[in-house]
């Protein structure tokens, strides 16, 4: 097969070499984050069911879900829940199927809640999942045209869409990537005082990166104010420790800039969750596939979380943008600064063979980057090749989306 793949030298300035970098984590426990992880968990449930019931994964996109923010009281000591949090599951399934033996109904409306329940209770210590949560369903049938054009032996796009991917990495970007997943991770598993829900913002000037945190604390585990800011502090130093693997730059932390403790106001939850107070959340608002918002980048508005991993080319392009770029960048070590990828599709169109694959490089010094063309093409090439053994890892949860 001929791909359209194109490789052009891109006369720009690499975002390690500009002065000012801004980028964006939304954590794990963020409402956008919260309603993106439901969205994939009731996705790869319903591929699930489809594959144990009829062999393969039908129609579904379940990508609309809501987080709509409760009320809650919190306090040093222990708050209380006032108002449950209130979950919209939004999107289109294949409801049922016609076989030997008449139609078959797919309960896709209880395999739906019972995925996002599990999800919930997986991921948020603090959260009552059974009292403070309520989960409602709307997901229906999806229209005709598109459940015609599903066909997983024909591998057509059920949309016309794009995704985008860049590499490598700069260390701001790997800083604020990995500074939530510190956060939540290892100094969530010693500090019981840590809540999920952990925004990291990331702005670099020159050669200082700014860490501002947002970083939810559950009350009943902290009896004071005392406590709240000893807590604080130590995180703080242990963030400075921790950048120090990532960056030899100045790195300055700034966590819950909105706390005022001469008015005794602080960043407090029941939950460890700002959904329990108003804060809403939609799927596709916060962190590409690569786990970040990085607006000095190129970047897709398509959220990834809950599409079908077989023929929706808004997630598998975005996911394969992102392999080739590094693929691409690994090639050409030194001699290549930045790479950006895109690639489009037409509905209809085979997922293999998208309406071109752009890629571009911007090299380094006195680089030549024809020389290379080839190579790049013959990356791409391969990974549009083996579009399809990413519906597997998806399913086994080892492809991030968000």
């Amino acid at each position: 097969m001929a791909r359209n793949i194109v490789v052009e030298d891109l006369k720009s300035l690499a975002v390690m070499d500009r002065e000012i970098e801004i980028v964006e984590r939304k954590g794990l426990g963020h409402p956008d984050s919260v309603a993106d992880g439901i969205a994939e968990s009731v996705s790869r449930a319903l591929s699930r069911y489809y594959i144990d019931h009829f062999g393969r994964i039908l129609h579904h996109n379940t990508d609309e879900t809501q987080v709509v923010g409760g009320q809650a009281a919190p306090k040093f000591g222990g708050g209380v829940m006032l108002e449950p949090i209130y979950i919209l599951l939004v999107g289109r399934a294949t409801t049922k199927v016609n076989g030997e033996r008449g139609e078959e109904r797919i309960p896709y409306r209880t395999i739906a809640v019972s995925a996002a329940r599990e999800y919930l209770k997986k991921n948020f210590r603090n959260l009552n999942t059974d009292e403070d949560v309520l989960i409602d369903c709307r997901i229906g049938q999806g229209s005709q045209d598109l459940r015609e054009l599903y066909d997983p032996t024909k591998l057509l796009a059920n949309d016309t869409s794009f995704g985008v991917g860049f590499a490598p990495f700069t260390e701001t970007e790997k800083l604020t990537y990995e500074t939530e997943r510190y956060l939540n991770g290892e100094l969530h598993n010693r500090y019981k005082e840590i809540g999920e829900d952990i925004k990291v913002m990331g702005f670099r000037q020159g050669k200082t990166i700014n860490l501002t945190i947002a970083q939810a604390f559950v009350d009943k585990y902290i009896p004071d104010k005392a406590h709240y800011l000893n807590v604080k502090e130590e995180l703080k130093e242990k963030i400075l420790d921790y950048s120090k693997k990532f960056t030899e730059k100045d790195v300055r932390v700034y966590i819950n800039t909105a706390d005022n403790p001469e008015k005794n106001l602080f960043y407090l939850t029941v939950t460890g969750l700002s959904f329990e107070n108003g804060d809403d959340g939609s799927v596709g608002r916060g962190n590409r596939v690569n786990g970040l918002i990085t607006p000095y980048r190129p970047m897709s508005m398509e959220a990834a979380a809950g599409k079908n991993p077989v023929t929706h080319v808004g997630k598998l392009y975005n996911i394969l943008a992102f392999r080739i770029a590094n693929d691409i960048y690994e090639e050409a070590k030194g001699d290549v600064k930045e790479v950006h990828v895109r690639i489009v599709s037409q509905i209809g169109r085979k997922i293999d063979d998208p309406h071109v694959a752009s890629i571009q490089v911007i090299p380094s010094q006195g680089v030549n980057i024809s020389k290379y063309e080839r190579e790049f093409k013959d990356i791409a090439d391969r990974h549009l090749a083996s579009i399809t053994k990413l519906k597997e890892e998806i399913l086994e949860g080892k492809v991030q989306v968000f």
